[in-house]
């Protein structure tokens, strides 16, 4: 049945299929740009629509000869952006509040998900809510802890204070942790669900290993690799990295440090580090293979909401050295597969890093049970558990499990 409100007419209609939703995904952010929202957002919406649900993408246009995709299930509506100030490789959409009704006007989803709360996801959120539609959302980044690491820390309670009125604005909030999930709802968020974030364990395993690209760092069989995959920024905590580094080189006598990414800090880092292997940015199986080959993760993040390269490496068969929060918290075990320190403790990441320079056995011993850890976190499962949240928001039962329509997305 057409709906049709006083002040507009709605002249096209997707065909109704059961569990099939008609869904308007919103991001600011999506391959090819490289960082943890766009990567795992792609993913999902490829889940979803193997699942056989009608996805509308909306995203900035990212360069000029950027055209909209369009297949069956799956289609994309580019609107105006802007580069991201200190990030010039990623847009900020700008407001598209009128065109964004007159979209949805056109063709009615049934849902709205907003995947981040930029200005395009307030102009959707608000579009949204002029046309009765249900909202859903995702707390993605955490934009109110990188105020301070930017000399903008006097902003951090108007940063909360925006990003809880937005997702109280919504019908649900999807949070990756437990410990995220109580904090904002601590805050005062309300409608805090919790879904982890997936891994392809099919590209992300230990047999992906090469001995030809340790080669290529120097390292030898019995040098110690150490892997830091992550914009190169000052949100990251790199000199924790740096300090890590040095303790270890006192403690073993060869010690080798590859960066896999890139970023503001990168010429700094490499003048206080010249050691150091800078590998640029890397993807699919040329990234698995850099996980797989090295011998310690270290991800000394504090301001991640989840931090995907945690469990990209935990699948990889690398133990994992992190502060105890986001992803690291849910999925290290500290002494099995990787270590844990305490939030707040500088002291004891660079020391526990030496003991484990002392005792290179103990990192083969947590490679072997890394990837155990994290083997149920694959994508599809992720889109049930999505698809679930989706259809309660509805009021619609979760009908039982089926096998996917073999309908995806190209690979991006």
């Amino acid at each position: 049945m057409t709906e049709v409100h006083s002040d507009q007419i709605l002249v096209e209609e997707y065909p109704a299929g059961s569990p099939s939703m008609r869904l308007s995904v919103v991001t600011e952010t999506w391959p090819p740009e490289i960082n943890g929202v766009s990567l795992t957002l792609s993913k999902l919406v490829q889940g979803l629509c193997a699942r056989n649900h009608q996805v509308q993408l909306i995203r900035p246009r990212q360069t000029r000869a950027d055209e909209a995709l369009r297949h069956s299930g799956f289609e994309e509506v580019l609107m105006r952006g802007m580069p991201i100030p200190r990030y010039p490789e990623l847009k900020l959409g700008l407001p598209g509040k009128r065109a964004l009704i007159q979209a949805w006007t056109l063709k009615r989803p049934d849902l709205v998900h907003i995947a981040t709360e930029g200005p395009l996801g307030w102009s959707a959120l608000q579009a949204a809510r002029r046309l009765r539609l249900p909202v859903t959302s995702d707390f993605r980044t955490n934009f109110h802890a990188y105020s301070q690491h930017y000399g903008v820390g006097w902003l951090r309670k108007p940063i909360v204070a925006y990003l809880r009125k937005f997702h109280n604005l919504t019908r649900l909030t999807m949070v990756p942790t437990q410990a995220l999930r109580a904090e904002l709802m601590a805050g005062g968020f309300n409608h805090v669900q919790v879904v982890a974030r997936g891994v392809d364990t099919q590209l992300f395993r230990p047999d992906r290993r090469s001995e030809a690209l340790r080669a290529q760092w120097g390292a030898t069989a019995n040098s110690l690799v150490l892997l830091v995959v992550g914009r190169l920024a000052a949100e990251k905590n790199l000199d924790m990295v740096l300090r890590a580094f040095g303790a270890m080189q006192v403690a073993h006598p060869d010690v080798k440090l590859v960066f896999v990414g890139d970023g503001p800090l990168r010429e700094s880092l490499r003048q206080r580090c010249a050691q150091a292997v800078f590998a640029g940015m890397r993807r699919h199986e040329e990234l698995a293979t850099y996980y797989a080959s090295a011998d310690l993760f270290l991800f000394p993040s504090v301001t991640e909401t989840f931090g995907n390269v945690t469990i990209e490496a935990l699948a990889s068969g690398l133990p994992v050295l992190a502060f105890d929060t986001a992803a690291a918290a849910d999925w290290v075990r500290h002494e099995a597969n990787g270590w844990l320190v305490p939030l707040g403790d500088d002291e004891a990441y660079p020391a526990l890093a030496a003991g484990l320079a002392r005792e290179p056995a103990r990192l083969a011993q947590a490679s072997a049970l890394a990837c155990a850890q994290v083997a149920q976190l694959d994508w599809q499962q992720i889109a049930l558990q999505v698809e679930a949240l989706f259809l309660q928001t509805l009021g619609t039962p979760a009908s039982p499990v089926v096998a996917a329509r073999g309908r995806t997305l190209p690979a991006v």
